[in-house]
């Protein structure tokens, strides 16, 4: 497959899963919806993969995992979800992020859209920029020394099994159906500076995406650029969505890199640049995206194998958690 048909091939991947997300997000409304009314609308049963939307549990599980907890009941597909993503991004680098995330789908449409429009995209000074961006780095230490580190196996086993983290998709769901103004607002400011800005948020506030980043540089697999073909035109530093400087560049590095292709994809004078597994081996774009998507149906098949995957929650416990 051509590289000028990877974006294609990668948009439409990227709105299956969030077509895949928001229909999960539905379903599970309204299991809620009929354990909260007790039975007076039609049965829903709860949809599996709904932990991919409670990224902190994984993280949680995973940490309670390593330290020899064994992988929880409660959300167990959690886990499984979390080293399913960091294995995928160690092997792909973060395409996670701009194949699958659903935010960052939605943040690359805003800001693709405020480009029709405007007719560009301006880049923040590069000082600003580096300071905004360690922000998510702080969030990401933040999270993994207050979880990973600081909790013992025994108190990260009380809060797995607390009524606080077995609604934890619950609360999630709460969280956008009564919105506060507050949080309304910030939203709100970020999709408005999405249409101005690529990424704002996966660039500077998403510590998932800053944990990624960071396993992503040990990653076999980079965009490479042949300084013999390059003509130094420029075109795919300025595609690029995380303001890389791809043409001063052999080897693209950078935990910034989002595996999106779209400097590989615009490079259209004697190829001058590819994908490359450990600097010799070129890696066909089509070879990524099906070794992507058999990543994640992988990993929940793996899950369900194993019997990690099911929440072991029941439905009467549900309704009483709900009830309160």
């Amino acid at each position: 497959m051509s590289a000028r048909y990877m974006q294609p091939l990668r948009i439409a991947i990227q709105f299956c899963f969030l077509g895949f997300m928001l229909w999960l997000g539905l379903r599970f409304y309204q299991f809620v919806t009929y354990m909260r009314l007790g039975g007076g609308s039609a049965f829903v049963p709860r949809p599996d993969g709904m932990e991919g939307f409670l990224p902190i549990s994984g993280l949680l599980g995973a940490a309670s995992w390593f330290k020899g907890g064994g992988i929880n009941t409660i959300h167990p597909a959690a886990v499984v979800i979390f080293v399913t993503i960091i294995v995928t991004v160690f092997l792909l680098r973060r395409s996670f992020c701009s194949w699958i995330c659903p935010v960052a789908a939605l943040s690359e449409c805003a800001w693709k859209s405020g480009f029709k429009i405007f007719r560009r995209n301006p880049r923040l000074p590069h000082w600003l920029d580096v300071m905004l961006r360690s922000l998510k780095y702080l969030l990401m230490t933040f999270f993994i020394y207050s979880i990973a580190i600081v909790m013992s196996p025994e108190a990260m086993n009380a809060f797995i099994q607390s009524d606080y983290h077995k609604v934890a998709d619950v609360r999630m769901l709460d969280f956008f159906l009564n919105i506060s103004p507050f949080a309304l607002g910030v939203i709100l400011f970020l999709l408005t500076i999405s249409f101005v800005l690529r990424n704002p948020f996966c660039r500077y506030l998403c510590p998932y995406g800053a944990l990624l980043g960071l396993i992503a540089t040990f990653s076999p697999l980079r965009v490479t650029r042949n300084v013999d073909r390059c003509v130094s035109c420029g075109v795919c530093s300025q595609v690029c969505p995380t303001d890389i400087d791809v043409m001063h560049k052999k080897s693209v590095a950078s935990p910034e890199c989002i595996g999106c292709w779209r400097c590989v994809s615009h490079c259209r004078f004697n190829e001058a640049l590819s994908m490359r597994a450990a600097g010799r081996f070129n890696v066909p774009g089509l070879l990524i995206a099906i070794l992507l998507v058999l990543l994640f149906w992988g990993g929940a098949t793996i899950g369900k194998w194993n019997g990690h995957w099911y929440t072991s929650l029941s439905l009467e416990e549900y309704a009483r958690l709900l009830g309160k």
